[in-house]
Parts: structure tokens; C-alpha cells; sequence
């Protein structure tokens, strides 16, 4: 798979040394030749300094015939311009984009982009570890908007109905682990205490489900 990765800072250093490990053809391009200076000794991919803007650096890493292109620069109208240009111009297949400001979301959403909102998703998973909530996440699609979390089942919820743990329309259960293996989660079906119950949910439906347990421990 042929992955151009745009920007060499410590995302793009990340990003192109787990895909280069893991045999993918990747070209970085970069405006700061030190940049690459960060690449791990064992990276034998492609480097190219220049402006990414510019088309000639565009053919010289291939832009016609990459398979994927990420723009993981931290500026964000750099990011989306090149990614509507490899998706509109040079029909890349697959294309992601790293929002790099939260207040220029709206911008690269605006253009309907596959993002990574890497700030707003920190921000959001120190703050639920501070909170001490008992959810916490695991996965992420997109820039967060929907979530897969784990919840274990404490002494209290022994033997009681999944179904009694959800709120329709806020979260679903998507698997349970059960000393060890992974079972697909049946609404009728009655958990166990220590069994990691994983759903997925909204930013809403997660706060939701969070203030549903609180209120069980209160009353």
C-alpha cells in the first residue's frame, strides 16, 4: 500500500514509522528537511522536502498513485487544502486529516474530511480519568464523535439483566469479556460481576449512561 504521510513532526514521525514497519510503501513530505531527522535509523521510506502545496512535490511523491494520504501537519488550512486537492484532483482513495486547533473543526468539516481531532480527544479522555468515572474508552472513530468504552461490572450489578445497564438510543452494548473470552453481549442475558461489558456510544449517550449509574448509587 502506497501512503503519502504530510508533515514529520511527532505525529507523522509515529504514523510513518508504525505503517513502514508493518511493510507499507511510504513517502513523508515535509517544508523542514531536519524534520526527517526524527525518522527512526531503520526507516527506509521516502522523504521529500517542499511545500506540499506545490504540485511538483505532489508528483515527486507519487500523488498519482498512492493508494492513501494523511496530512498530519499541525497547521489545520494547510492539512485540509492538501487533502481536498489529493481526494477532488488526484482521486486518492483514501484520505485522512489531523485537526490540529478544535476551533478550526468546524473548517475541515466543512469540507466533509475524514478527521483526527487529536487535541479535542485528549482533552476529553484526561478529563473523564480525572472525573475517576467508571466508563473509560478504548476506541475511537473519526474525531470522537462516537466512542467504544468499557465498563466493569461491579458486585452490584452481579446477575442482573444487560439490558438494565442501557438506556435506548444512548449506547449499545457491543461485546462482553468473561474470564478471558469474549462473548457477543444478548440483551437478556445476565452479567457477572467482573465481566468487561463494551459499548459503544455518543459524547451524549456516554454522559447519559454515566448519569443513569450515578443516580442508581444514589437511590
Amino acid at each position: 500500500m502506497r501512503v503519502i504521510i504530510v508533515g514529520c513532526g511527532r505525529l507523522g514521525v509515529a504514523l510513518a514509522t508504525r505503517l513502514y514497519r508493518r511493510k507499507f510503501d511510504i513517502t513523508v513530505v515535509d517544508s523542514v528537511s531536519q524534520s526527517f531527522n526524527n525518522l527512526p535509523p531503520d526507516f527506509q521510506g521516502r522523504t521529500i522536502e517542499g511545500d506540499a502545496l506545490s504540485r511538483e512535490v505532489l508528483h515527486r511523491a507519487g500523488i498519482e498513485m498512492a493508494d492513501a494520504l494523511a496530512a498530519v501537519t499541525n497547521q489545520d488550512p494547510l492539512n485540509v487544502v492538501v487533502a481536498h486537492v489529493a481526494r477532488s484532483i488526484y482521486h486518492v482513495p483514501n484520505v485522512v486529516v489531523r485537526n490540529y486547533d478544535p476551533l478550526a473543526r468546524p473548517l475541515l468539516e466543512a469540507f466533509d474530511m475524514r478527521l483526527v481531532s487529536s487535541t479535542s480527544w485528549g482533552a476529553e479522555r484526561i478529563e473523564e480519568i480525572l472525573d475517576k468515572n467508571e466508563i473509560h474508552p478504548v476506541f475511537n472513530t473519526g474525531g470522537g464523535d462516537i466512542q467504544v468504552y468499557e465498563y466493569v461490572v461491579p458486585d452490584a450489578w452481579d446477575q442482573k439483566r444487560l439490558a438494565n445497564l442501557f438506556l435506548p438510543g444512548s449506547s449499545i452494548p457491543v461485546a462482553i469479556s468473561r474470564n478471558g473470552k469474549s462473548i457477543f453481549p444478548d440483551p437478556e442475558m445476565t452479567m457477572e460481576s467482573g465481566d468487561i461489558v463494551y459499548f459503544s456510544a455518543t459524547k451524549d449517550g456516554y454522559h447519559a449512561l454515566q448519569s443513569y449509574l450515578l443516580s442508581l448509587k444514589e437511590g
